[in-house]
Protein backbone atom coordinates (compact mmCIF):
# COMPACT_ATOMS: atom_id res chain seq x y z
CA UNK A 1 0.00 0.00 0.00
CA UNK A 2 2.89 2.39 0.93
CA UNK A 3 4.71 1.76 -2.23
CA UNK A 4 1.58 2.45 -4.75
CA UNK A 5 1.12 5.33 -3.00
CA UNK A 6 4.89 6.32 -3.05
CA UNK A 7 4.50 5.51 -6.79
CA UNK A 8 1.48 7.35 -7.47
CA UNK A 9 3.26 10.70 -5.33
CA UNK A 10 6.14 9.96 -7.98
CA UNK A 11 3.52 10.15 -11.14
CA UNK A 12 1.97 13.61 -9.73
CA UNK A 13 5.03 14.79 -9.40
CA UNK A 14 6.63 14.11 -12.72
CA UNK A 15 3.33 15.37 -14.23
CA UNK A 16 3.40 18.32 -12.33
CA UNK A 17 6.64 19.06 -13.29
CA UNK A 18 6.00 18.33 -16.72
CA UNK A 19 3.40 20.72 -16.58
CA UNK A 20 5.54 23.17 -15.40
CA UNK A 21 8.07 23.29 -18.59
CA UNK A 22 4.90 22.96 -20.58
CA UNK A 23 3.73 26.50 -19.09
CA UNK A 24 6.87 28.10 -19.25
CA UNK A 25 7.73 26.79 -23.32
CA UNK A 26 4.19 28.45 -23.80
CA UNK A 27 6.05 31.66 -22.67
CA UNK A 28 9.12 31.53 -24.40
CA UNK A 29 6.79 31.43 -27.37
CA UNK A 30 4.96 34.44 -26.42
CA UNK A 31 8.13 36.06 -26.39
CA UNK A 32 9.19 34.97 -29.46
CA UNK A 33 5.79 36.12 -31.10
CA UNK A 34 6.14 39.54 -29.59
CA UNK A 35 9.49 39.85 -30.92
CA UNK A 36 8.59 39.27 -34.50
CA UNK A 37 5.72 40.97 -34.38
CA UNK A 38 7.52 43.97 -32.71
CA UNK A 39 10.06 43.39 -36.01
CA UNK A 40 7.03 43.06 -38.40
CA UNK A 41 5.76 46.83 -37.57
CA UNK A 42 9.05 48.18 -37.59
CA UNK A 43 8.82 47.96 -41.36
CA UNK A 44 5.66 50.82 -41.66
CA UNK A 45 6.56 54.21 -41.94
CA UNK A 46 4.09 55.30 -39.35
CA UNK A 47 5.13 53.02 -37.23
CA UNK A 48 5.10 54.73 -33.35
CA UNK A 49 6.40 52.38 -30.70
CA UNK A 50 4.51 54.10 -27.90
CA UNK A 51 1.54 52.30 -30.39
CA UNK A 52 2.89 49.49 -30.34
CA UNK A 53 2.41 48.78 -26.51
CA UNK A 54 -0.50 50.45 -26.60
CA UNK A 55 -2.32 47.31 -28.21
CA UNK A 56 -4.51 45.25 -26.00
CA UNK A 57 -3.41 41.83 -27.82
CA UNK A 58 0.27 43.39 -26.36
CA UNK A 59 -0.28 43.91 -22.80
CA UNK A 60 -2.07 40.68 -22.27
CA UNK A 61 0.78 38.96 -23.94
CA UNK A 62 3.17 40.35 -21.59
CA UNK A 63 1.04 39.75 -18.21
CA UNK A 64 0.88 36.04 -19.99
CA UNK A 65 4.28 35.98 -20.16
CA UNK A 66 4.87 36.80 -16.13
CA UNK A 67 2.02 34.74 -14.92
CA UNK A 68 3.30 31.12 -17.21
CA UNK A 69 6.67 32.10 -16.01
CA UNK A 70 5.44 32.15 -12.27
CA UNK A 71 3.46 29.84 -12.64
CA UNK A 72 5.91 27.63 -14.62
CA UNK A 73 8.29 28.07 -10.99
CA UNK A 74 5.69 27.00 -8.89
CA UNK A 75 5.13 23.68 -10.93
CA UNK A 76 8.70 22.75 -11.09
CA UNK A 77 9.91 24.10 -7.07
CA UNK A 78 6.46 23.74 -5.37
CA UNK A 79 3.82 21.29 -4.31
CA UNK A 80 1.19 23.03 -5.60
CA UNK A 81 0.11 26.49 -7.10
CA UNK A 82 -1.45 28.91 -4.29
CA UNK A 83 -4.83 30.45 -4.83
CA UNK A 84 -4.70 33.90 -6.23
CA UNK A 85 -2.51 32.29 -9.19
CA UNK A 86 -5.35 30.22 -10.48
CA UNK A 87 -7.38 33.18 -10.39
CA UNK A 88 -4.48 34.97 -12.06
CA UNK A 89 -3.94 32.57 -14.59
CA UNK A 90 -7.90 32.43 -15.37
CA UNK A 91 -8.00 36.29 -16.17
CA UNK A 92 -5.48 35.98 -18.15
CA UNK A 93 -6.17 32.86 -20.29
CA UNK A 94 -9.44 34.87 -20.87
CA UNK A 95 -7.32 38.63 -21.88
CA UNK A 96 -5.71 36.70 -24.52
CA UNK A 97 -8.12 34.41 -25.47
CA UNK A 98 -10.53 38.08 -26.24
CA UNK A 99 -7.43 39.19 -27.97
CA UNK A 100 -7.50 36.63 -30.33
CA UNK A 101 -11.48 36.79 -30.85
CA UNK A 102 -11.47 40.72 -31.52
CA UNK A 103 -8.32 40.19 -34.02
CA UNK A 104 -10.62 37.13 -36.11
CA UNK A 105 -13.59 39.60 -35.80
CA UNK A 106 -11.02 42.84 -37.26
CA UNK A 107 -9.63 40.16 -39.77
CA UNK A 108 -13.13 38.72 -41.27
CA UNK A 109 -14.46 43.10 -41.25
CA UNK A 110 -11.68 43.64 -43.38
CA UNK A 111 -12.38 40.76 -46.16
CA UNK A 112 -15.69 41.97 -46.06
CA UNK A 113 -14.98 45.76 -46.85
CA UNK A 114 -12.27 44.68 -49.82
CA UNK A 115 -9.90 45.63 -47.44
CA UNK A 116 -6.12 43.54 -47.46
CA UNK A 117 -4.67 43.06 -43.78
CA UNK A 118 -1.65 40.59 -43.92
CA UNK A 119 -1.73 38.75 -40.89
CA UNK A 120 2.25 37.63 -40.37
CA UNK A 121 3.51 34.69 -38.43
CA UNK A 122 3.82 36.48 -35.28
CA UNK A 123 0.01 36.92 -36.00
CA UNK A 124 -0.71 34.00 -36.11
CA UNK A 125 1.20 33.04 -32.95
CA UNK A 126 0.09 35.87 -30.84
CA UNK A 127 -4.04 35.66 -31.70
CA UNK A 128 -4.04 32.36 -31.96
CA UNK A 129 -1.54 30.10 -31.21
CA UNK A 130 -0.86 31.27 -28.08
CA UNK A 131 -4.52 31.39 -26.50
CA UNK A 132 -5.31 27.62 -27.79
CA UNK A 133 -1.99 26.44 -25.77
CA UNK A 134 -3.01 28.95 -22.75
CA UNK A 135 -5.99 27.17 -22.98
CA UNK A 136 -4.55 23.88 -22.65
CA UNK A 137 -2.47 24.52 -20.12
CA UNK A 138 -5.07 26.05 -17.89
CA UNK A 139 -6.77 23.08 -18.67
CA UNK A 140 -4.25 20.79 -17.33
CA UNK A 141 -4.13 22.58 -14.07
CA UNK A 142 -7.87 22.48 -13.49
CA UNK A 143 -8.05 18.39 -14.22
CA UNK A 144 -4.54 18.10 -11.92
CA UNK A 145 -6.63 20.25 -9.15
CA UNK A 146 -2.79 21.66 -8.13
CA UNK A 147 -4.28 24.48 -6.79
CA UNK A 148 -7.83 25.23 -4.88
CA UNK A 149 -11.20 26.07 -6.76
CA UNK A 150 -11.27 29.18 -8.60
CA UNK A 151 -13.91 31.34 -7.13
CA UNK A 152 -16.91 32.85 -8.78
CA UNK A 153 -16.09 36.39 -8.01
CA UNK A 154 -13.04 36.04 -11.05
CA UNK A 155 -15.92 36.96 -13.52
CA UNK A 156 -16.12 40.55 -11.39
CA UNK A 157 -12.22 40.97 -11.25
CA UNK A 158 -11.32 40.75 -14.83
CA UNK A 159 -12.91 43.53 -15.84
CA UNK A 160 -10.62 45.77 -14.26
CA UNK A 161 -7.48 45.02 -16.13
CA UNK A 162 -9.50 45.86 -19.49
CA UNK A 163 -11.44 48.72 -18.01
CA UNK A 164 -8.56 50.73 -16.72
CA UNK A 165 -7.42 50.12 -20.56
CA UNK A 166 -10.49 51.63 -21.88
CA UNK A 167 -9.94 54.52 -20.58
CA UNK A 168 -6.34 55.28 -21.02
CA UNK A 169 -7.23 54.10 -24.75
CA UNK A 170 -10.42 56.35 -25.03
CA UNK A 171 -8.45 59.25 -23.46
CA UNK A 172 -4.65 58.98 -25.46
CA UNK A 173 -7.18 58.44 -28.63
CA UNK A 174 -8.81 61.69 -28.10
CA UNK A 175 -5.33 63.55 -27.60
CA UNK A 176 -3.46 61.96 -30.43
CA UNK A 177 -5.70 60.81 -32.79
CA UNK A 178 -5.37 57.07 -32.76
CA UNK A 179 -7.17 53.80 -31.29
CA UNK A 180 -6.01 50.12 -31.47
CA UNK A 181 -9.05 48.94 -32.55
CA UNK A 182 -11.67 50.19 -35.03
CA UNK A 183 -14.52 50.18 -33.00
CA UNK A 184 -12.73 52.49 -30.22
CA UNK A 185 -12.94 55.35 -33.05
CA UNK A 186 -16.15 57.83 -32.88
CA UNK A 187 -15.50 58.25 -36.47
CA UNK A 188 -15.68 54.53 -37.68
CA UNK A 189 -18.76 53.69 -35.66
CA UNK A 190 -20.91 56.39 -35.79
CA UNK A 191 -20.32 58.21 -32.97
CA UNK A 192 -20.05 57.81 -29.06
CA UNK A 193 -23.02 55.18 -28.67
CA UNK A 194 -21.77 53.07 -31.17
CA UNK A 195 -18.15 52.96 -29.17
CA UNK A 196 -20.36 52.11 -26.28
CA UNK A 197 -22.27 49.35 -27.91
CA UNK A 198 -18.93 47.88 -29.39
CA UNK A 199 -17.30 48.12 -25.93
CA UNK A 200 -20.33 46.59 -23.90
CA UNK A 201 -20.38 43.86 -26.24
CA UNK A 202 -16.59 43.63 -25.48
CA UNK A 203 -17.17 43.13 -22.04
CA UNK A 204 -20.22 40.95 -22.22
CA UNK A 205 -17.93 38.90 -23.94
CA UNK A 206 -15.04 38.87 -21.12
CA UNK A 207 -17.35 38.28 -18.55
CA UNK A 208 -19.11 35.50 -20.86
CA UNK A 209 -15.59 33.55 -21.03
CA UNK A 210 -14.66 34.16 -17.66
CA UNK A 211 -17.82 32.43 -15.71
CA UNK A 212 -17.41 30.08 -18.17
CA UNK A 213 -14.08 29.00 -17.62
CA UNK A 214 -14.35 29.20 -13.75
CA UNK A 215 -17.58 26.75 -14.29
CA UNK A 216 -15.44 24.54 -15.96
CA UNK A 217 -12.67 24.46 -13.21
CA UNK A 218 -15.03 24.03 -10.16
CA UNK A 219 -16.21 21.16 -12.24
CA UNK A 220 -13.13 19.46 -12.96
CA UNK A 221 -11.33 19.88 -9.82
CA UNK A 222 -14.46 18.51 -7.80
CA UNK A 223 -13.97 15.67 -10.22
CA UNK A 224 -9.92 15.17 -9.80
CA UNK A 225 -10.91 15.25 -5.83
CA UNK A 226 -14.00 13.44 -5.98
CA UNK A 227 -12.80 9.98 -3.87
CA UNK A 228 -11.88 7.13 -6.27
CA UNK A 229 -13.92 3.97 -6.81
CA UNK A 230 -11.70 0.96 -5.58
CA UNK A 231 -10.52 -2.16 -7.91
CA UNK A 232 -12.66 -5.07 -8.10
CA UNK A 233 -11.30 -7.55 -4.99
CA UNK A 234 -10.05 -4.61 -2.84
CA UNK A 235 -11.46 -3.28 0.07
CA UNK A 236 -13.15 -0.06 -0.05
CA UNK A 237 -11.60 2.55 2.11
CA UNK A 238 -14.36 4.82 2.35
CA UNK A 239 -16.56 1.74 3.94
CA UNK A 240 -13.62 1.04 6.33
CA UNK A 241 -12.93 4.83 7.42
CA UNK A 242 -16.95 5.34 7.76
CA UNK A 243 -16.79 1.94 9.40
CA UNK A 244 -13.98 2.89 12.66
CA UNK A 245 -14.70 3.62 15.91
CA UNK A 246 -12.08 6.16 16.19
CA UNK A 247 -13.19 8.29 12.88
CA UNK A 248 -17.23 7.83 14.65
CA UNK A 249 -15.74 9.41 17.97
Amino acid sequence: MAGSRRTSADGQQRARRALGVFRLLVAVLEIAALVGNFQYVLGFRLFATANFFSYFTVQSAFAAVVTLGIAGAFALFAPRDPAWLGVLRTMVTVYVLVSGIVFAIIVAQASTRDYRMDVPWSDTVLHFVVPALAVAAWTADSIMAVNPRVPWSTAGWVLVFPSIWLVYTLLRGADIGWYPYFFLDEAQVGGPVGVAIYCLLVLVIFVSLTAGLVAINRALWRRARAPRAPLPGTPDRRVLRAESPALRR
